[in-house]
């Protein structure tokens, strides 16, 4: 009799024993599939901000083109899908190896500038764009250097081009209320030689290089990268 009872209590504790682990392994699903659902809604929300954004760049792009598009021959400009304006023809923006704007680029700029401003500041976009990037860009030469001399000398150029574009548009008074929205959104980046131009062969093509680009960024990257930091927390 007593075997046969320490028997039954040994089935009865393995029984409690399986019915913990079967009740273990439930909670532990449930904690699973909980999470799987969290990271489905965070999945499905970044896809909704992306998809909202290449929308939103898609638009803005054909706004740009359709507001610009029979200035940009005059001009020597582009307007590009990646939401960078180019003005590539050097002869009408700045001499060889100097800094200063042409009285060419500067009526150019007078003109352009505004009517961009409208359209990016628009109710449409206003609230969308993280940065107003006027980006400086030379060809990969310099009459004398090597190539890293050169590099480093068109740094420096690129950059006090940038600068005195940005001066002269911050200062434009057809612009002026909107001049701290610019402070706080508006860089001068020199790239120097960093992003040639290349023809179809893949050489370089020295004068479209050299050039000025205004390029806008908008914050859906941010946006994007805060919801990831959220599942990570």
């Amino acid at each position: 009799m007593r075997d046969d009872a320490e028997h039954i209590e040994q089935e009865e504790h393995w029984v409690s024993v399986s019915d913990l682990m079967a009740g273990l392994m439930m909670v532990f699903l449930l904690v699973a599939i909980v999470f799987m659902v969290d990271a489905e809604i965070e999945r499905n929300k970044i896809s909704e901000v992306a998809v909202l954004y290449d929308r939103l760049r898609t638009q803005l792009y054909q706004d740009l083109l359709e507001e610009f598009e029979p200035d940009l021959e005059r001009w020597g400009a582009e307007v590009n899908p990646d939401l960078s304006i180019r003005f590539n023809r050097e002869s009408l923006i700045f001499g060889r190896g100097e800094s200063d704007l042409s009285l060419a680029f500067e009526s150019i700029l007078a003109e352009f500038f505004p009517r961009y401003m409208r359209i990016i500041t628009s109710d449409a976009y206003r609230e969308d764009i993280a940065e107003v990037r006027i980006e400086g860009h030379t060809s990969s030469g310099w009459l004398g250097q090597t190539e890293d001399e050169a590099y480093i000398l068109n740094m420096g150029l690129s950059q006090e081009r940038t600068r005195s574009t940005l001066a002269y548009v911050l200062n434009l008074p057809a612009v002026s209320n909107q001049r701290n929205w610019l402070k706080e959104h508006m860089t001068a980046n020199g790239l120097s030689s960093s992003k040639p131009i290349v023809d179809s062969t893949g050489e370089e093509d020295g004068e479209r290089s050299r050039r000025v680009e205004f390029r806008l960024r908008t914050d859906a990257e941010s946006r994007i990268a805060a919801m990831l930091e959220e599942q990570d927390l």
